[in-house]
């Protein structure tokens, strides 16, 4: 039977997130980033009507920090390097049977350029807190870089699977192949490159995701100084020459940060059992990025949170989370 990933809309029997830990990375953005995490939790916690929360702390002072800022979740406490989850831990998969299973990948600090103690392990680990030991493979491939719908249907960009920071030799079809017998990707879009200034060489959760079954998500560049404006519809053209079907989700534009453009994104969104919960930057098009993303999943519930301090670091909230599919 072929393994694949679920696809994110699928019911989630948890989702692990990573909580903010070391001082040293995120100095003064330390307390705001994990109360934008703490609001993130809740919101996919929903009162219950979601699914488990659980943070991931890094030290036994963060792991109380976590459980007095969301007493609702469960705390897992597990050394990592940093937050990111999506790229660290483990990507689950399942079988026409409702077997699941855990598959464990490489890690190299997104092509050297972070590598912390406890990222390239971090993933293991977490499988076996929910009694699966994963598969462990010998290539560096980060979740935020890929996505799925679950038919066997991926999408990816070359700027990060073809980039030689991360697996140096392996050719377009060699990475095909594994993605095909690892994760069972049959079909992989390949768009070019990511966002401006994405310290991750361009990972797909930023520019593109799946919301249904052969639909893709994609950004609209707003106005004419839109950094990104080229990069989103060169996706475009490449998707539509695929064959898929495209939803529109605005663009936040221009973001500034200390005078630098920063890779903003509403496409960072995480799918939960009960709420979509969308990544803002008080841009101009906050609010109509949740109502399209709210269009796209009228059973669950659309809201929009800052993620600033969390930005900071890198990432949003879709790159902190890793779902735990109900099988």
């Amino acid at each position: 039977m072929t393994f694949r990933q679920p696809p994110e809309w699928a019911p989630h029997e948890a989702v692990w997130i990573g909580f903010p830990s070391h001082s040293d990375l995120w100095e003064d953005d330390l307390e705001p980033a994990r109360a934008e995490v703490a609001a993130f939790a809740l919101a996919v916690h929903a009162e219950g009507r979601g699914e488990e929360v659980r943070l991931v702390a890094a030290d036994p002072d963060s792991a109380r920090a976590a459980a007095a800022r969301a007493p609702f979740a469960t705390i897992v406490q597990e050394p990592f390097g940093d937050i990111w989850l999506r790229d660290t831990g483990p990507l689950l998969v399942a079988d026409s049977g409702g077997r699941l299973a855990a598959r464990s990948f490489r890690f190299n600090g997104w092509g050297g350029k972070y590598e912390l103690e406890g990222d390239d392990s971090v993933g293991l680990r977490l499988a076996s807190t929910i009694g699966t030991d994963a598969d462990r493979f010998d290539w560096i491939l980060e979740g935020g870089a890929i996505d799925v719908d679950g038919t066997g249907l991926g999408v990816t960009t070359e700027q990060c699977l073809l980039n030689p920071n991360r697996n140096p030799g392996m050719s377009r079809e060699e990475i095909e192949a594994r993605l095909r017998s690892d994760l069972g990707i049959e079909r992989l879009l390949w768009l070019g490159e990511g966002l401006l200034n994405d310290h991750t060489d361009g990972h797909v959760d930023n520019l593109a995701r799946f919301v249904a079954e052969g639909v893709i998500a994609l950004p609209v560049p707003d106005g004419d100084d839109d950094p990104n404006a080229e990069v989103y519809r060169d996706a475009r053209a490449r998707a539509e020459a695929f064959g898929l079907e495209i939803a529109d989700i605005p663009s936040p534009g221009r973001v500034l940060r200390d005078g630098e453009i920063i890779p903003a994104s509403y496409m960072n969104f995480y799918i939960g059992n009960a709420a979509v919960v969308v990544p803002l930057y008080g841009a101009a098009n906050d609010e109509a990025a949740v109502a399209a993303v709210q269009a796209l999943f009228p059973d669950r519930k659309a809201v929009g949170f800052r993620a600033d301090h969390v930005l900071t670091g890198g990432g949003s909230f879709h790159c902190i989370s890793q779902q735990v599919p109900r099988v």
